[in-house]
Parts: structure tokens; C-alpha cells; sequence
């Protein structure tokens, strides 16, 4: 069976790219690429050297050098190759994915889905980037760069048949064996050793090499990957309070960047970090600042944070940063406006940013200032790949207007009262630019004084106008009708 039912965009020589959605010839192959990234998600714990030192369950471990690259499963079927990662992107035709075919093929293999890093190899020895990645499979410039791309394969999902993903070290031993002679595809570099072990290496490869991790895999004990932890300045937007034996004390604070003077984004919160002495002092700090917002997020403990005037910056450390879902998709967070005459915050829309790991509080910076250069989008890009980050000025975050379609109403009197029935439909206009809204929106308002709760409310969405039309009178047949009269 061919991995391809459509040809792929050409790029420069033989490599292509393309979509799952228009190319891939089983759809089953992007299920279990995102299953397999999901899985590795939810099953990896993630501890810094200090946490790693007293958590890590002492056993032997398959020890790796952390390669930062973009997540990606390599598929090959009787000579073909395509790496295909979790949001959808097939890539084929580079020189890593001739490699594999021609080591795949020499080995006898018919079929294989391997798990690795898709990655870029410096020739001055400068360890890899993500966001190399993202510049070099997405838009070459030239041959030399498609040679760039590398593949570290780090488990074995299938090789005819045969399922490794749960034996670790039977997997990179196979991986070993299958790319000997990979000069572009290889088993990441791995070793095997106890706790101690793992920290020596974390110091050798991370601390002396700047490596980005190590990643620990243990057939008993489970996965686990050692990273440093980053410092992050950013911006305090909010805060809440703590509840119960709490009360009176800091729960959290809401915490984003800056984009442009008075625009923020939301990154997260961070409840982690502080002394009971701090959550007190810093409670009551934050109260002064409080001022009003029609824009609301809520803590873990479902209680409303509180918006503060924009000027407090604080260091935070986490742990990691992600930019896209286990699914490859964008991670949205909320853009705020700061109106200084009405002393409010207030919602624009959703964008792309990231979600932060393990965050813990470090201190407030007062020698730092509400401003993109200080507590800018430019500290996370340093660490990950966003999938967009300049958005212009306010005009340009401002969605557009919605146009109404149809509108309708019914009146019918029962026992001297009047109910009143209201339809309208209308077009957002906000469809393509933002997910968090349909195309066409049908609501229904259904009035009646007699009832027990007067006002009930029933709403429906569609991306297809034909279809919301015809819905729309489908609820005009349903709700007007028995004495119900449409109002001209």
C-alpha cells in the first residue's frame, strides 16, 4: 500500500511537503502519530537536576543526550519514505529520508513507523534548534540546507509487525543495528546507567556542552527527561486569592508578555514558589492595584482573578515551554487591551503563544517595565518556536464586525400575557482568522412571563450557510406554530 494518494508540493530537488489532510493515502497514519505524541507526553515526567537528584527512582536507565528538534514519525513502505509529524505536515524526498530508505531496504524490512527528533546538524558543532527546523523543512533556501536535516530515532512503534515502544533498551539496541551506517538517520545517543549516572551525564552534556536535556527511559521505572530550568521575566496582569485556610494569602498570579504599548498577551499563572510570608505581603500589594476588566479567567480553584494595572513585572523559572498541542495545533491565549482613560482591561481575541511548565516565582523585578522590550515575546522565542508572533498594532487584533442574516419574531397572549419568540441568524465574519468562532451562528430567545424561569435561551453553529438557513426554518416550523403569530 502506497503512504501517498496525492503528489506533494516540490520544494527545491526532491524534497516535498505537504498535508494529511490532501496527501496521505491512510488517515490512520496521522492518528497514530498524534497517539504516539500523546502518549509520550502524558507517560514522561519532567524533573530539573535537583528534583531529578531526589526523585528519580534509582535503576538502570537507557541514558539520552535530549535532542531539540520537532517531534516527528518516520513511515516507510517498500521503499518509501515520509516523515509525518503531529499536525499534519508530510515532509519526503530530503537526503535523511533516502538514507532510511536505502538502510530499511538492506535490512529487509518491509514496513516501519519510528519515533525520533527531526532536527538540524551544524557543521561547526553548534547544537541544534528547533527553531532551525522550523526555517529549514518549512522554506529552504537551498540544497545545502534540506542536507541540514537529520532524524534521531529514539523508539520503534513497528517494524513489521513488531511493536518496541515498550522495551526501551531491545528498541535503540534495534535502532542501533538498523543505522550503523546512518550519516543523516541514527539511534540518538544513548547509554545505560543508574541515577548517578544520569547526573553526570546531565552535567556533562547540559552544563559543560549546553546541551538541552537528557532523556531516562526505564522498562520498569517509566520515562523521564532532566532539563535546566529557564528564568522568564514577563508581566503581572492579575491575581486571586487563596480559599478556605487560604484565605488571605496569594493563590496565583496571571502572567503574560507584552506586544505593543498597552497590549498584552496571557501566557499562564504561577502559583508555585512563594513563602506564606510572600503570599501575605504580595495579597495585599496586589489589592492596591486592582482594576476593573470585562475580560475574566479563573484559577485552579474556579475563583475570578482579579485584574491589576498594567507596571508589575516578575521573574519566573519553569521548567519548559511548549508552543503547539500533543495534536500539533496551536496553543491560543488571550490578547488584552489596557484603555488607561477608563483605568480597564478588555478582550481582543485569541492568538498563538505557549503554555509554561512547572512554573515557579522567583522575585519581582522593579528595575523591569511594562514594555515589549523588557518582558517581550522575544524571551520565549529563545527557548521555542511560536508559530506566530507579530500581529501588528490594535487594528489589525480587532476582529471584524458580524452582519445579521434573518431576523424573526412571534408573539402569542395565554391568559392576558404575552410570550414572545425571537430568531435570529447571523455571520460572524471571524471564521478564518480566529478558531474560536463558527462562520454562522442561530440563536433563539423564548420569552414567557407565565413560566417559572420566563427567559430560555437556544443556540446552534455551522460553518455552512445552506445548512443554517435551512435550520433556521426548520425552528420557524417547530416554534411558531399553535397560536403563535410572526410579527412583520
Amino acid at each position: 500500500m502506497t503512504l501517498l494518494s496525492a503528489p506533494l508540493n516540490q520544494k527545491i530537488g526532491d524534497y516535498h511537503t505537504g498535508t494529511a489532510s490532501v496527501s496521505l493515502a491512510d488517515p490512520a497514519l496521522l492518528q497514530a502519530t498524534r497517539l504516539r505524541r500523546r502518549q509520550l507526553s502524558r507517560m514522561t515526567k519532567a524533573y530539573d537536576r535537583p528534583t531529578a537528584k531526589a526523585r528519580l527512582p534509582d535503576t538502570d536507565y537507557a541514558i539520552s543526550r535530549k535532542v531539540d528538534g520537532e517531534f516527528t514519525c518516520l513511515f516507510y513502505r517498500d521503499g518509501e519514505v515520509i516523515t509525518l509529524n503531529p499536525g499534519g505536515t508530510i515532509r519526503a524526498g530530503a537526503a535523511f529520508h533516502q538514507e532510511a530508505a536505502e538502510l530499511l531496504s538492506k535490512a529487509g524490512i518491509k514496513q516501519a513507523m519510528l519515533g525520533g527528533e527531526l532536527h538540524v546538524r551544524h557543521d561547526t558543532g553548534e547544537r541544534e534548534r528547533v527553531h532551525d527546523v522550523v526555517r529549514v523543512a518549512r522554506a529552504p533556501e537551498s540544497q545545502e540546507d534540506i542536507d541540514t536535516l537529520c532524524f534521531a530515532v529514539f523508539n520503534i512503534y513497528d517494524l513489521d509487525g513488531q511493536d518496541l515502544s515498550m522495551h526501551y533498551e531491545q528498541a535503540i539496541e534495534k535502532a542501533q543495528t538498523l543505522f550503523a551506517d546512518g550519516k543523516r538517520i541514527f539511534p540518538v545517543e544513548t547509554q545505560t546507567g543508574d541515577r548517578a549516572k544520569a547526573l553526570k551525564l546531565f552535567d556533562s552534556y547540559v552544563i559543560e556542552n549546553g546541551a538541552e536535556g537528557i532523556f531516562l527511559r526505564s522498562d520498569s521505572a517509566g520515562l523521564f527527561k532532566v532539563k535546566p530550568r529557564h528564568s522568564i521575566d514577563l508581566a503581572v496582569l492579575g491575581f486571586s486569592e487563596g480559599v478556605d485556610d487560604r484565605a488571605g494569602m496569594l493563590h496565583s498570579m496571571l502572567i503574560g508578555i507584552v506586544r505593543d504599548d498597552n497590549i498584552a498577551h496571557v501566557v499562564g499563572r504561577v502559583g508555585g514558589g512563594y513563602s506564606d510570608e510572600q503570599r501575605v505581603a504580595l495579597l495585599k500589594q496586589l489589592n492596591e492595584l486592582g482594576v476593573e476588566s470585562d475580560y475574566a479567567e479563573v484559577n485552579s480553584d474556579r475563583v475570578a482573578y482579579r485584574m491589576i494595572k498594567p507596571g508589575l513585572v516578575v521573574e519566573i523559572s519553569c521548567l519548559d515551554i511548549i508552543a503547539t498541542t500533543s495534536h500539533g495545533s496551536p496553543i491560543d491565549r488571550m490578547v488584552i487591551e489596557w484603555d488607561a482613560e477608563k483605568s480597564s482591561w478588555k478582550g481582543i481575541r485569541r492568538l498563538p503563544l505557549c503554555s509554561i511548565i512547572s512554573p515557579q516565582f522567583v522575585q519581582l523585578r522593579d528595575d523591569k517595565a511594562f514594555t515589549a522590550e523588557d518582558v517581550g515575546a522575544s524571551q520565549l522565542e529563545s527557548i521555542v518556536n511560536i508559530p506566530t508572533t507579530e500581529h501588528g498594532k490594535l487594528d489589525a487584533l480587532n476582529l471584524p464586525q458580524s452582519n445579521i442574516l434573518e431576523r424573526s419574531v412571534a408573539t402569542k397572549t395565554l391568559k392576558g400575557a404575552t410570550m414572545v419568540r425571537k430568531l435570529l441568524l447571523w455571520q460572524t465574519n471571524k471564521a478564518e482568522i480566529s478558531r474560536d468562532f463558527p462562520e454562522y451562528v442561530l440563536h433563539l430567545t423564548d420569552f414567557s412571563p407565565n413560566r417559572k424561569e420566563p427567559l430560555n435561551h437556544e443556540i446552534c453553529v455551522s460553518n455552512s450557510e445552506t445548512q443554517i438557513r435551512e435550520l433556521f426554518n426548520d425552528w420557524k416550523k417547530q416554534y411558531y406554530k399553535r397560536g403563535w403569530t410572526e410579527q412583520t
